[in-house]
């Protein structure tokens, strides 16, 4: 696959496209029109047509359906090569419009488009697509952004619905699950090394698909990971947003539930779906198996007793930073008198009652732990190295979310439309957003400014969502500590780089000093791959690709993917996949890696592109 220029990224405006939108528009008539002519290219394998079907500067992005992998094409030329290259691998056929969600969107008033969704089928499954029409000079109307998505596997459908188990089990299911959940009579097809929501969706879709999965969780009680954090966390998405496949929450959950709470419902899903998940255990390695398996994989329970499993796949589901604290080196921390915690050891404000407590950081968990202090009348400082971005969540939720409402579309559909948006697409979108929050947050942030605290609009002005994508962090939806910062409840030091710690407290470069008792690293975590290399041989390391950010297409690097990514030595590492991020990141991209696993196992996978 060769390299194609890639146009310069702009929005689809009417300035910029020269054209005008009737009010009249028939909006199913023009879409019906435009995807008549896609199907028949198509389906004809007429290259040139298909792109001739695409504005210049056209994205398309891919997620296993013609690809195998997860790809973004941009500009026509590019496009032209992709569908070149694969649809005679694919033979995509059978295109269906879906009427009922073919629409005119616009979201400002110099941005129209007409959103479209389709299914089709290709010669290993059944997929869905959607594209984005914009009006051109002429009056005609093109594709300025298409995706195809792998929804099912052709002959190894999901075993849910109707295909569900039909047998009554009449006064055998308890001693069968026990056996099922202890591996006596079979040898799990995968296994997956976290029970936080990550593992615990993925072995889900597994099941549907009829591969039993071990699930290997090292705390006592599945949502631990949960429970354990400090204790006023909640759980920063509304929870329309982070339904779970197959299991829902109930309708009457708050907007925003306890981290504490989030946790019992893991460890209830696991229990409803029949997951099996073995607590207090540890995956203690991972090495190239030797039985005709491509991995051994030994687990240590918590009685001591080893089991050596030999499997094709394991899923790596450890969360951000694999739980390992990124602590800065900050020297003579041993002549500090009192406390030094991270933020994940950070239990409850009241442990620290009548100290002065200092927190290093200013993103999500530090207001959140510094509010946390300032409620319980307790002396707390936020140090804040560099800037951040900080919207209200009242207001940036909503307009940086807003497919997911309590009474909106479908989870499964605003899924697909949110995945629709190329990143690097998204981003232009979000620079305008961001424009509208600052305007909403005024009052807010001149609060902010005025006491010092230092403030940006995120990776070119572009938001939260693109700092998440990019790094995981360096932002705040604000739910109340920012007014606490501006009224002093929470003091702030802005100034100043941390030279070392002190007796008392910590000494600043520019010689300042500030006292503490407490000192909290509210820091994030470490690359996650340490986590990863911890379990694997030397012989491996260098062949673990990064596991977030984004890579030049602009998809994540390895979540939902083999951890050797696109790089040159993954044929090594092939087998061994990651998944990790959010509750609707694991919800949508769990099928994905369940598809690929079934494709695997069942001799249907065919060659990334």
């Amino acid at each position: 696959m060769s390299t194609v220029a890639t146009p310069i990224r702009s929005l689809p405006t009417l300035r910029k496209l020269g054209s005008t939108v009737d009010c009249n528009l028939d909006a199913h008539a023009v879409s019906k029109e435009w995807f008549l002519g896609f199907a028949d290219a198509m389906g004809s394998r007429n290259y040139m047509a298909v792109a001739s079907l695409l504005v210049e500067d056209a994205f398309w992005r891919d997620m296993l359906a013609l690809t195998w992998d997860f790809h973004t094409y941009e500009g026509r030329n590019a496009i032209h090569q992709f569908v070149a290259d694969q649809l005679p691998k694919f033979k995509p056929s059978a295109f269906r419009i879906r009427n009922d969600l073919t629409r005119l969107h616009v979201p400002y008033e110099d941005i129209v488009c007409i959103q479209a969704f389709f299914n089709f089928e290709t010669t290993v499954g059944y997929a869905s697509g959607i594209f984005r029409l914009v009006p051109l000079a002429d009056g005609s109307w093109k594709a300025h952004t298409l995706f195809t998505n792998l929804e099912d596997l052709r002959g190894f459908p999901e075993k849910i619905g109707a295909l569900r188990d039909h047998e009554p089990y009449h006064g055998k299911w308890i001693e069968s699950r026990e056996r099922e959940r202890e591996f006596l009579d079979e040898e799990p097809g995968v296994v997956i090394i976290g029970g936080g929501q990550n593992g615990l969706t993925v072995a889900a879709r597994l099941k549907a698909f009829g591969i039993n999965a071990l699930v290997v969780e090292r705390n006592k009680r599945i949502g631990d990971s949960w429970r354990n954090r400090y204790a006023t966390l909640c759980v920063h998405d509304p929870v329309w947003f982070d339904h779970l496949p197959y299991m829902p929450f109930p309708s009457f959950w708050p907007v925003y539930p306890p981290a504490a709470k989030l946790g019992d419902w893991l460890e209830t899903y696991a229990h409803s779906l029949e997951l099996n998940v073995w607590t207090s255990s540890e995956v203690v390695s991972v090495e190239p198996g030797t039985q005709g398996k491509k991995w051994s994989v030994k687990v240590i329970r918590s009685d001591r007793r080893e089991r050596i499993f030999q499997v094709n796949h394991v899923v790596f589901a450890l969360g951000f930073g694999s739980g390992l604290p990124n602590l800065p080196n900050i020297p003579c921390q041993t002549e500090f008198k009192g406390h030094i915690l991270h933020a994940s050891q950070h239990k409850q404000a009241t442990e620290f009652i009548g100290k002065k407590v200092v927190v290093i950081g200013a993103c999500t968990s530090a207001h959140g732990i510094c509010a946390d202090y300032a409620d319980h009348g307790i002396d707390v400082t936020m140090v804040q190295r560099s800037s951040t971005c900080v919207t209200s969540a009242r207001e940036g939720i909503p307009r940086l979310t807003g497919l997911y409402l309590e009474c909106g579309l479908p989870t499964d559909i605003a899924d697909r439309i949110n995945a629709s948006f190329p990143n690097f697409l998204l981003k232009l979108v979000h620079q305008r957003v961001m424009t509208d929050l600052a305007e909403a947050d005024r009052d807010t942030l001149d609060g902010l400014r005025r006491v010092g605290f230092k403030l940006n609009m995120g990776d070119d002005d572009s938001g939260p969502v693109q700092l998440i994508w990019k790094r995981g962090g360096g932002y705040y939806f604000d739910i109340g500590a920012s007014q606490k910062i501006i009224d002093g409840k929470i003091k702030l030091k802005s100034n100043g780089s941390i030279a070392r710690f002190i007796p008392n407290g910590l000494l600043f470069e520019d010689g300042s000093t500030l006292d503490a008792e407490v000192v909290i690293f509210a820091t994030g975590y470490a690359d996650g791959r340490a986590a990863y290399l911890r379990l694997l041989p030397g012989s491996l390391h260098d062949a673990v690709q990064p596991l977030w950010g984004l890579n030049d297409e602009g998809e994540l690097y390895s979540v939902a993917r083999e951890i050797g990514g696109r790089g040159p030595q993954a044929a090594k590492v092939a087998g061994l996949w990651a998944m990790l991020g959010n509750l609707a990141i694991c919800r949508f991209h769990s099928k994905h890696v369940a598809l690929q696993i079934k494709a695997y196992e069942e001799g249907i996978f065919g060659e990334r592109y």
